[in-house]
């Protein structure tokens, strides 16, 4: 500011200075021109005014100060600019940044539309806009039900390159709770340098240290480990997010094999993960070509207890018929909770391992138009009493 109103004081000075060695008009003189009436001592030439003076070295030097003056006039508003950007508060500041990043998702259901068809083009440079959004709906609040969402980033990190710690760092700020989700998505990435990368944010996530230790140094889970009793739907969850990211055929062949379980009628736990599998399999696979050749071509390589519900699958996403799965898969659930043991019948438990197949049904649902499910959606694990009246024994 003050540069300002000196620059502005140097302008009229050097006006004045001018105007006060006008003389009369002369062809042989240096001149200059001035639209001012008040600094006019000359002759009148139109609507504008002509200054002389016989000594131009004054002229001259009244002109220098002038373009400086103006230089540092303008040089002074770009500092009041710049003053204004930094007296915007935070919060409006921090508004705009999160409007900006969220662009284009505005709800749920354009998250779940972009994980499911990401891997036609593979827009890498909206990813970190998708985490803020998911962040800003709260779609991350429980890490053990956004399996689909870690395997997601996982997928994607694991094949951005060299510009993976460039991809991180994008998605930041994350709130602490959040974190866990890329944590885990870094270590399911299937990099071989996943470790140095995850170190080069430890310091951006202190909150989040005993997690990045267990991983680092412990005993955290390998993604190769996930399909099992204790972790089997969550298993499939990062399963799906990564092949939805990659297209590649791997995690499709790890959901392929927990189909073996579909025929276990001693073990509840085992049977409802391979049910989710086979049910989400025929789901997705009704409008994905490429899941089905990926199928179709395991009937070759798969032992017999999986290529029989296998067959199964492929013959119901070819003839669109998915709710019998829904239905065979339900029954036999319900057969077994009601001869096991009472350890089996525990209807959190069951609410809990529902949700995956409800949260990956609505991937299908919302990103293929599919709404011939007749079930309740369930969007990035908020389960509804409706889930799991739906999920408990049939009446």
């Amino acid at each position: 500011m003050a540069r300002w109103i000196i620059s502005s004081m140097g302008c009229r000075v050097a006006l004045l200075y001018c105007s006060g060695i006008v003389a009369t008009i002369s062809p042989r003189r240096v001149g200059f021109v001035v639209s001012n009436r008040r600094l006019y001592r000359g002759r009148l030439s139109g609507r504008r005014y002509v200054l002389v003076s016989n000594k131009p070295l004054r002229i001259i030097a009244a002109l220098a100060v002038l373009v400086g003056a103006i230089l540092g006039m303008l040089a002074g508003a770009a500092d009041l600019e710049a003053a204004g950007a930094r007296a915007t508060p935070p919060r409006v500041a921090q508004a705009k940044l999160a409007a900006r990043h969220a662009a284009g998702f505005s709800k749920a259901e354009d998250v779940l539309a972009f994980i499911s068809s990401y891997r036609e083009e593979k827009p890498l440079q909206r990813v970190p806009d998708l985490v803020h959004a998911m962040s800003r709906l709260d779609m991350l609040r429980e890490p053990e039900e956004c399996g689909i969402y870690v395997g997601f980033l996982a997928g994607v990190i694991g094949e951005s390159g060299d510009g993976a710690e460039k991809l991180v760092a994008a998605m930041f700020p994350m709130p602490p709770a959040d974190q866990v989700i890329l944590i885990k998505a870094i270590a399911y990435s299937q990099r071989a340098d996943w470790r140095e990368l995850m170190m080069r944010f430890i310091e951006r996530m202190p909150a989040r240290k005993g997690l990045i230790d267990r991983f680092l140094y412990r005993d955290g889970p390998r993604l190769e480990g996930l399909m099992s009793e204790q972790t089997g739907a969550f298993a499939v969850d990062v399963n799906w997010g990564l092949y939805f990211a990659t297209g590649s055929a791997e995690p499709a062949r790890r959901i392929i094999s927990a189909l073996a379980w579909t025929a276990d009628r001693n073990n509840v736990e085992k049977l409802t993960i391979g049910s989710m599998a086979k049910w989400t399999l025929a789901t997705n696979a009704t409008r994905d070509k490429e899941l089905r050749d990926i199928m179709k071509a395991e009937m070759n390589t798969q032992s017999a207890d999986v290529r029989k519900p296998l067959a199964e699958v492929i013959e119901a996403a070819e003839t669109f018929e998915v709710k019998r799965i829904r239905n065979d898969a339900m029954k036999a659930i319900d057969e077994l909770k009601v001869k096991g043991p009472q350890s089996a019948r525990d209807t959190v438990w069951w609410g809990q391992a529902g949700q995956t197949v409800l949260a990956l049904g609505c991937v299908a649902a919302s990103a293929m138009g599919q709404v011939e499910f007749g079930i309740p959606c369930v969007v990035g694990g908020a389960l509804s009493s409706a889930a799991l009246k739906y999920l408990g024994p049939q009446k």
